[in-house]
């Protein structure tokens, strides 16, 4: 049985030959929450029942993660945002706002490029753009990043960390956290469920090999191009992309309308600092 989040359904819901696992509840304009590595749609379960007061909120879990059908393929975020847009027109939104975090950012900058009619506004959460980060790879970030470059190694990374999946999650929580106990153990039980279905930790290193391939091509094919909504980015202040990173810059490179600030935690925004990102939240989506 998955993790429930107060208020919300669960249901899957297939786009083409895929079933995606959605949460859904709350009422107003639609709000898709896109979730990161390693983790599924519980990673919004602090933030997400303010956010119903006043939006129909809209929780997938990728393609290859939390209960969604892991497939051999279709891990570049060109497919992973067409999968996202299909859910939200299966459910009747036309338009909607977007919040993705780490990988989920990734798939939610690709969705505001490729479906900017649908995309009202776009939050996203600890990310630098995919090309600018393999572009300005140097020796700090390929230390502090080391698992985006062992993730391109074939096989091997599926054996190791399907050899020990639960050391592995809790050094990932603790390595990029700075607020202790943010990840309560009943979420990280099910993360570590999800993170032990057949398939999931392969899907997971596919998307980060997908983002040194197909991704970074795919984004270099549209560098002339900018997101044209809204768009707020939020950092944590604890965290790698702020040391490595003007995170702003980098973003208004990609984006015409660009606000933003850190925020007082590590990476995992939406358990670290449920209250700050509700804060920043609020204003942008309602304005």
């Amino acid at each position: 049985m998955s993790f429930a989040i107060d208020g919300f359904d669960a249901r899957w819901i297939k786009v083409g030959a895929t079933r995606v696992h959605v949460r859904t509840g709350g009422r107003g304009p639609a709000l898709l929450l896109v979730h990161g590595y390693p983790q599924s749609g519980i990673m919004w379960r602090k933030v997400a029942p303010t956010l119903a007061r006043t939006h129909t909120v809209v929780i997938p879990d990728l393609r290859g993660y939390g209960d969604s059908d892991k497939p051999r393929d279709g891990y570049d975020k060109k497919t992973m945002a067409a999968d996202l847009h299909g859910v939200m027109q299966a459910l009747g939104h036309t338009r909607y706002a977007v919040v993705g975090h780490d990988r989920g950012a990734r798939v939610s900058h690709r969705l505001a490029l490729d479906q900017a009619d649908a995309v009202t506004r776009l939050a996203l959460l600890d990310i630098v753009p995919t090309h600018t980060l393999f572009r300005d790879t140097g020796r700090e970030l390929a230390a502090a990043y080391w698992h985006w470059f062992f993730f391109q190694v074939p096989d091997l990374p599926e054996v190791m960390i399907a050899a020990a999946p639960e050391p592995f999650l809790r050094f990932m929580f603790r390595a990029l956290s700075s607020v202790p106990d943010a990840i309560e153990e009943a979420a990280f039980a099910e993360y570590l469920r999800v993170f032990c279905l057949p398939g999931t930790i392969r899907a997971g290193l596919e998307d980060y090999r997908a983002a040194a391939t197909r991704d970074f091509a795919d984004d270099a094919a549209d560098l002339d191009r900018r997101v044209t909504c809204p768009t707020l980015a939020l950092w944590g202040e604890h965290g790698k992309m702020h040391t490595l990173f003007d995170v702003l810059a980098t973003w208004r490179d990609k984006a015409i309308d660009v606000s933003g600030h850190s925020l007082p935690c590590g990476h995992f925004i939406p358990e670290e600092a449920p209250d700050a990102l509700l804060a920043a939240l609020g204003p942008f989506l309602s304005a």
